[in-house]
């Protein structure tokens, strides 16, 4: 993957805009048709099917799972947050929650053992089965057209690290928008990319854009981005937050780009920042931290929480 000095325009159907990168399959334009940076050519949806129903657990992240769980009581306090938002701005009698791309089943369950009616749509079996084993009612296949109408009305549609994989997420955010209720919300996290801590480290390492990640991200959201297509889509943003923004360990010369070793004991630091926090009763103060890295563009990854009008 190269960056691309000269920013040619690259019209592809019907997505345009300057080229930002580019490797021997794909662009990355800037697409002003759609207002997020995005791959080109993009491929089918039915050509993502077996590789996220059988492949991606299995072969491509061999380790996710066992991660997953591993990091489960540090990842229990963003998912803890979250619920805490619903809460207050919905009325307890609203509790009804699906989560699409739910995966291991985490967050499902944090969310079950607070009194949430939860549902999950998965389409990895390995997660799928995982999820189920906690407890949770997991439906294994993709959230589309055909199987979005079957889920039912929620009152709360939470999609972590979806909108990143898939062709369309403009439709997607659309049908989900439509399971909710009036006055539901929607939870979107993906990967804050082209950030400005991104660009310093790479410049600063001299290193590849490491959050390229084709042929499976094909979408690179900011908060600006994202925000836009929510309220493209009728949403009011009412909340944005964030992650620990990694790329300072690569600023600070604890390059893991390519050290997978490295790069998990940099994510085990960045655990230890969140639990003494947390520990120490400054919950509050977290939250805070987050929020203002958030309104900066800052933060690992862009999280938006919308409710319809």
């Amino acid at each position: 993957m190269g960056a691309v000095t000269a920013r040619a325009v690259i019209e592809w159907q019907s997505h345009a805009g300057p080229r930002l990168a580019h490797d021997k399959n794909h662009d990355i334009l800037d697409c002003q048709s759609c207002g997020f940076r995005h791959a080109v050519p993009l491929p089918e949806p039915a050509a993502l099917e077996q590789a996220y129903r059988e492949n991606y657990y299995a072969g491509e992240k061999p380790t996710f799972l066992s991660h997953a769980a591993e990091d489960q009581a540090w990842a229990e306090l963003a998912q803890t947050d979250r619920l805490e938002i619903f809460e207050r701005s919905l009325p307890p009698s609203q509790r009804r929650l699906l989560d699409i791309g739910s995966g291991p089943g985490f967050f499902l369950k944090t969310a079950k053992s607070r009194g949430w009616r939860v549902l999950g749509i998965e389409p990895s079996r390995q997660a799928a089965a995982h999820a189920r084993e906690l407890g949770v009612e997991v439906v294994e296949g993709f959230f589309n057209a055909e199987t979005a109408p079957g889920l039912g009305r929620f009152d709360v549609v939470h999609m972590n690290n979806v909108l990143e994989h898939i062709p369309d997420p403009i439709s997607l955010v659309g049908l989900a928008r439509d399971l909710l209720v009036p006055g539901g919300i929607a939870c979107i996290n993906v990967p804050n990319d082209f950030s400005p801590f991104q660009l310093a480290a790479s410049a600063a390492q001299n290193t590849r854009e490491w959050w390229l990640a084709l042929p499976h991200h094909l979408n690179y959201f900011d908060f600006s981005s994202l925000c836009g297509l929510v309220e493209r889509l009728g949403f009011q943003v009412i909340e944005r937050t964030t992650s620990f923004p990694m790329e300072t360990f690569v600023m600070m010369g604890d390059n893991y780009i390519d050290d997978p070793a490295l790069g998990r004991s940099c994510h085990n630091k960045r655990k230890k920042f969140d639990l003494a926090l947390e520990a120490a009763g400054l919950k509050t103060v977290r939250r805070a931290f987050y929020r203002a890295l958030a309104e900066s563009g800052i933060g690992r990854e862009a999280v938006v929480i919308a409710r319809l009008p």
